[in-house]
């Protein structure tokens, strides 16, 4: 985990964030849309974290890359979010493939040795504190995290 912990984005307000401000925590990185039939799972999403904060980090990463499902600014992404009470870590958009894909996706790619393009909106990587890099689908509901933060 210590290589991961050196990467940083920047959050939705602007602000540069570095991994290791989550050191000793799980992270879970979501590429998320507000237009994608997935959007609902903002609210998962919310209560698995304020379940497991004190061990559990999740940070949203919207995306426009899938069927132009997120063409807000990060302004407006901020304030769709706040039907979902969100107090996770909602970074600014980016891209999740290509040529200006963000370092920490090439990293979780290669890590969890998905080795290929992200194929969808709210696709997600479980980052645990040991360095284990695990790749989720979209269809994989947030409450199925419990069980696997709880081992």
């Amino acid at each position: 985990m210590t290589e991961f912990l050196e990467y940083k984005f920047i959050d939705n307000s602007g602000r540069e964030v570095e991994m290791s401000r989550f050191a000793g925590k799980d992270i879970l990185i979501v590429n998320t849309a507000s237009l994608c039939g997935f959007t609902q799972q903002y609210e998962g999403l919310e209560a698995l974290y304020r379940q497991h904060s004190n061990n559990l980090e999740i940070i949203a990463f919207p995306c426009n890359q899938f069927g132009n499902q997120e063409p807000n600014t990060n302004i407006k992404i901020k304030e769709f979010c706040k039907q979902f009470d969100i107090t996770f870590t909602l970074a600014a958009k980016i891209d999740v493939n290509g040529e200006k894909e963000h370092p920490i996706y090439k990293y979780l790619k290669e890590k969890s040795g998905k080795n290929k393009d992200i194929s969808w909106n709210f696709e997600k990587f479980l980052v645990r504190k040991d360095g284990t890099v695990n790749w989720y689908s979209s269809r994989f509901e947030p409450s199925k995290f419990n069980a696997l933060l709880n081992q």
